[in-house]
């Protein structure tokens, strides 16, 4: 069913997080909704959105740090189901953390940050071998031998996400999950670390999936694109595709917003101002999720979600309305 070329997939994929109404009561809060997508081997799926669209909650859940409300995720071709599967699909996966100052114990030192999967996965023969395979780990990701014995406190945060990467490659894994990896750096530092996730994957053949805020940063290094809103995946297409040919009116909005090094062509764009706030994923809008925002809804989009659907090649969009505002 899968294709080999497919590293991940999603078939589906719900999680929903029950939360207190009242005296014996709760309702489920939909983070995720009914979403799907595949990643290739070696690429890079940027994944973008609003605060509290669901973005962090599919990283984690693809990972199983969530249990899965409902629906499917692919391996290499293998369904993850079972304990074992679990336990085998994470030594092929990692993830670096959003806060990398939340992230690191500040009990442990590097050294033993950055070795803890191989101790948990008992990866090494002798002391030596451990202390190799850190100290390698540790130059890929552009830190000094001498950092080793030092604490996560005596580190800039640049340095301290260079430590959350060096302990995310320890299992050498083919998969890894970025959430939002470089949005508590400084702008000076975030290039840099953007630039060393590019030589780490030509490096060691990883595939990305690669949550962010910041448009310009996932068009950098991102193959393809997936737009979120509320839950529900809305767009997604190649990164030149979906920057130069958005279709969605979410899409559309998102990329006027993006700030554009010219300044006659930053004068010429036209800003697509939402009115409205973000519903709460509580109390979801019936139908389309952006309806309640969209200058283009009609009838139907409070009736029905719209599909999800391949509208040209590898170009997807979930929009009733596309023809009313497509150029």
């Amino acid at each position: 069913m899968s294709e080999v070329q497919n590293l991940v997939e999603v078939k589906h994929l719900k999680e929903y997080f029950p939360i207190n109404t009242g005296v014996f009561k709760t309702k489920p809060l939909k983070a995720v909704d009914d979403v799907s997508f595949a990643i290739r081997k070696g690429e890079t799926l940027g994944l973008v959105g609003e605060s509290g669209c669901g973005k962090t909650t599919v990283g984690r859940t693809l990972l199983h740090l969530y249990k899965p409300t409902d629906g499917e995720i692919w391996f290499e071709g293998k369904q993850i189901k079972t304990k074992e599967d679990i336990l085998e699909y994470r030594k092929k996966s990692a993830m670096v953390f959003q806060d990398p100052y939340s992230s690191l114990n500040p009990r442990m030192t590097v050294s033993d940050i950055i070795g803890e999967p191989l101790d948990v996965h008992k990866l090494y023969k002798d002391k030596k071998e451990r202390q190799e395979r850190v100290l390698e780990l540790m130059s890929r990701v552009g830190l000094n031998s001498e950092h080793a014995n030092r604490y996560a406190h005596e580190f800039s945060g640049g340095q301290r996400q260079r430590i959350g990467i060096a302990r995310a490659l320890a299992m050498r894994p083919e998969f890894v999950v970025c959430d939002e990896p470089v949005s508590a750096l400084d702008v000076s530092i975030q290039a840099q670390v953007i630039n060393m996730f590019d030589e780490l994957q030509d490096q060691m053949g990883l595939t990305y999936l690669f949550i962010a805020h910041d448009l310009l940063v996932v068009r950098h290094i991102s193959d393809r694109i997936a737009v979120m809103y509320l839950g529900k995946m809305v767009e997604m297409a190649d990164a030149k595709e979906i920057y130069d040919h958005p279709l969605h009116p979410y899409t559309k909005c998102l990329m006027s917003a993006v700030p554009l090094p010219d300044p006659k062509k930053a004068r010429e764009n036209k800003r697509i101002v939402l009115h409205g706030d973000i519903p709460s994923p509580l109390n979801a809008p019936s139908g389309c999720p952006f309806r309640t925002r969209c200058p283009y809804a009609t009838d139907a989009c409070s009736e029905t979600m719209p599909e999800f659907k391949e509208v040209s090649s590898g170009h997807f969009v979930a929009c009733h309305n596309l023809e009313k505002f497509s150029d």
